[in-house]
């Protein structure tokens, strides 16, 4: 669980500085002002609350912050396909953001699904 946790801390803590630097010369409409700054909260709340787990006192602990992760992995997933639509001529930029968002999403699913199979068991 420790190596997970190692990869997966520095994952989402690249994949949050990666999502940054994307906005560093992006300019744009107050609407796009409002989706910046909620992808950019959602982005790096996946690498803090993702650190947060590994620093869990208790399995149920790291469940519960795993779910957060989860839901804030798919929000911003959401974020990046509003911005992807609203500005089709810069679709490219966001492509490997949101093929990673849509790849930790998977792996932080299973990984919450694996959890509370292990607590339901253990009941």
């Amino acid at each position: 669980m420790e190596n997970y946790n190692e990869q997966f801390r520095e994952r989402t803590r690249r994949f949050a500085i990666d999502l940054c630097r994307s906005f560093d010369d992006l300019i744009g409409k107050e609407s796009m002002w409002v989706i910046r700054k909620q992808l950019l909260r959602s982005g790096t709340s996946v690498a803090a609350n993702f650190r947060a787990a590994c620093r869990a006192r208790s399995d149920a602990e790291y469940y519960s912050k795993i779910c957060i992760v989860v839901e804030e992995t798919d929000e911003t997933v959401f974020w990046l396909e509003l911005i992807e639509d609203v500005l089709p001529n810069k679709k490219d930029l966001f492509i490997p953001l949101h093929k990673e968002a849509t790849e930790l999403l998977n792996v932080f699913s299973v990984t919450k699904k694996k959890l509370k199979e292990k607590q339901n068991r253990n009941k």
